[in-house]
């Protein structure tokens, strides 16, 4: 009964419109985006870029084409007559209480928590009689909740705490100092920090990075020279001294100091991957910075000391990652001992209750065994099911520690773990309106086009007909050695309950099987990952799940341009496309904010012309071609992101809508005060949710039966 009642409500969910609302589509007048005679000229070949004006994020003339764009769009999604519906079923399903894992500092227990839709996660503590108090409130930063806690860091004794706050989604920082007794803010705020954590040097003062403020717009100028500061309380920003970089150029420096306080860690780097390590002994006040490795061919980290024993994980011979051993004293990379050995299976190592929990990723789910400081194997860890889990770190003097668990139709759940007994409980539950006993996911192996195995995982409600009609989102990142492992969604919740199916494809260019799978996706491979997703969208529509008519692909960042490179390549292939704050000009990505440090994984036009060929041959801007119908396209991007800056967006938008033809529509969706993700307020977040998923189906022809 149980089944036959799952595949009614499956059919039931939503209706197909023969006619897809062309009156709408054909309705569509942009704005006219003006052309300029810009020409830049690689390696004797001529690039016209028409719309270079509009990388000034200053100027009037860019403002009023936003806003213009942002007319043309919402005019657009308040026509679609479910709009609503969706978003208020996607407010429903989102509205339930977050509670975090726990963590001590001071004579306080400090968690996060959140009541349901309130824009940002409150920070609450509580004293040792277990009486509760709002310790840090991010909603009360401003009126509209766009500007959010970009972290905190307490200081050994818990006495203090520096806070920092991000504006508009904005990465650059602004550090606040607080008497965590008082509440009261002392001292200086410390402005312009970027890519950085605060780590504390007792109470004295702490160490933090940033970037030199750049000349010209700070949303978009290059910044590429990194420093580690140190700030001592009492004294103004301006006299803070820099510990490392001030010589040496870098672009991403950060520093960290030891759960013990003895030594200050430095890790330099001037791309996404490899690094050099440093050590400075803090116990000696004259100690110089020593190095640990002086080149950027690996990637190299410490996670813990014992003493002077460094327990450092790296892929140096080992791009599955391993964990070595090395004394502090003389830490060269030929004196380095194997602790934990390389296995097929890529690590990713943290450490508490004075033990190191190694987590590998088995075909992109997790696999946890925990070891002792001398690398003995004490147990595997059982988790509650096939998924991803996260967290196991801790001081070294906590008895019960904490980790989640989640995967793709399983809300993220905190347990509690014992090391001693390895005994999990659960501790936090969240209590979300979505039965994931209704739902499957799937893990499939694909061949890509020259043959490599991809591993996919599809999810969707059980009991549905593989017959080539079900709406379907492909997502994909494929870059920068990023992993994406299962993980619940409430917006992918409502997408499946509207009868969605939902794949995430495991592209070369991540990190789910080390170096050599990153490293197949860069440079003058990248075209393998752009492959990789083709192959991931043909296998879907080859097994009957979707077709071209309900295929939707979608990414953000790297995975923007993934999306934009794979509709302007075989744009036939899908129905709707959906880049979000994509890197879509790859011929000047690098020139824009940190964008440098990304050429480890893109390489830039300067490099040769073989490496400009081969960028200006997939280049998503530079591809648009004149005649061509290309698919739905709503582009998304926010008005503050100094990540990817808005213009990539911007110009392939300009590029699509003077040349598809057909009557799709060519959109982009620009958020207000929002930036390239992290901190976006809950209603921001939400309505942006709520309008990709309307317009995707509205494209499909497709009308939800929603929820109420």
């Amino acid at each position: 009964m149980k089944n036959t009642l799952t595949v009614m409500a499956a059919a039931c969910c939503l209706t197909m419109n023969a006619q897809t609302h062309e009156n709408n589509k054909s309705e569509i007048k942009y704005p006219v985006t003006r052309k300029a005679d810009n020409v830049d000229t690689y390696f004797g070949t001529n690039i016209q870029d028409p719309y270079r004006w509009l990388e000034d994020d200053r100027s009037e003339e860019t403002a009023a084409w936003v806003k213009a764009e942002n007319e043309v769009t919402f005019n657009y999604l308040s026509k679609i007559p479910f709009r609503d519906a969706l978003k208020a079923r996607m407010e429903k399903l989102w509205n339930y209480e977050k509670i975090g894992a726990p963590f001590k500092e001071g004579d306080y227990t400090y968690y996060y928590k959140n009541n349901g839709l309130q824009n940002q996660s409150v920070l609450y503590r509580k004293d040792k009689s277990g009486k509760e108090e709002v310790f840090l409130d991010p909603n009360t930063f401003s009126k509209d909740g766009t500007t959010s806690l970009g972290g905190i860091n307490f200081t050994k004794k818990g006495d203090l705490a520096a806070y920092a706050i991000s504006e508009g989604g904005s990465d650059w920082r602004k550090v606040f100092v607080m008497d965590t007794k008082t509440k009261k803010i002392v001292g200086e705020t410390i402005v312009d920090v970027k890519f950085s954590g605060v780590s504390w040097k007792n109470s004295e003062g702490f160490y933090y990075s940033s970037y030199d403020k750049p000349e010209g717009s700070e949303l978009s100028a290059k910044t590429d020279q990194h420093k580690l500061y140190y700030h001592k309380l009492g004294t103004p920003q301006k006299s803070d001294k820099v510990i490392f970089g001030q010589d040496q150029k870098r672009r991403y420096v950060n520093g960290g100091v030891t759960e013990d306080m003895k030594y200050l860690i430095i890790s330099a780097a001037n791309s996404t991957s490899g690094n050099e390590l440093y050590i400075k002994d803090l116990t000696k006040p004259d100690s110089k910075i020593v190095n640990i490795t002086d080149n950027f061919d690996s990637d190299s980290n410490i996670i813990d000391n014992n003493g002077s024993t460094l327990y450092i994980a790296t892929n140096y011979k080992a791009p599955n990652m391993k964990i070595v051993t090395v004394d502090a004293s003389n830490p060269a990379q030929k004196n380095w001992k194997d602790l934990i050995a390389e296995t097929e299976n890529v690590l990713s190592p943290s450490t508490g209750s004075g033990y190191i929990f190694a987590e590998y990723m088995q075909d992109a789910v997790s696999v946890i065994k925990q070891y002792d400081y001398n690398g003995k194997l004490v147990r595997n860890i059982e988790l509650p099911g096939i998924g991803t889990a996260g967290g196991f770190g801790g001081k070294k003097t906590e008895k019960i520690l904490y980790y989640s668990f989640t995967n793709y139709i399983t809300p993220g759940t905190i347990y509690t773990y014992d090391p001693a007994t390895g005994k999990s409980a659960v501790y936090q539950k969240p209590k979300v309106d979505f039965n994931g006993d209704e739902y499957e996911s799937k893990q499939v192996f694909y061949t890509s086009k020259d043959g490599t195995k991809v591993p996919m995982i599809i999810t969707h409600k059980k009991g549905i007909k593989l017959d080539g009609t079900n709406p379907t989102i492909l997502y994909g990142y494929g870059g920068f050695n990023i992993s994406l492992t299962p993980s619940f969604s409430i917006a992918n919740a409502v997408w499946m309950e509207n009868g969605g199916i939902y794949a995430v494809a495991n592209l070369r260019g991540g990190g789910e099987y080390g170096k050599k799978w990153h490293d197949a996706g860069t440079k003058q491979q990248k075209q393998n990952v752009f492959n990789d997703f083709i192959a991931a969208a043909e296998y879907l529509i080859s097994s009957k799940y979707t077709s071209s008519k309900f295929l939707a692909i979608s990414g953000g960042s790297n995975g923007g341009l993934l999306v934009g490179a794979t509709m302007t390549q075989r744009p036939d292939l899908m129905k709707v496309a959906l880049p979000s704050v994509g890197v879509l000009d790859m011929l000047r990505y690098h020139t824009f904010t940190a964008g440098a440090g990304w050429a480890y994984d893109y390489g830039t036009a300067e490099d040769s012309k073989e490496m400009f060929d081969y960028l200006k041959g997939y280049s998503p801007v530079h591809n648009v071609k004149k005649g061509i119908q290309y698919p739905a396209t709503m582009i998304t991007t926010g008005d503050h992101d100094d990540r990817v800056v808005p213009a990539h967006s911007f110009k392939f938008a300009a590029e699509l809508q003077e040349k598809h033809q057909g009557t799709n529509p060519v959109l982009i969706r620009i958020g207000v005060k929002a930036g390239h993700g992290a901190g976006k307020s809950i209603a921001q977040t939400i309505a942006e949710y709520s309008d990709v998923q309307a317009f995707t189906l509205y494209n499909m022809g497709v009308t939800p039966k929603i929820k109420k």
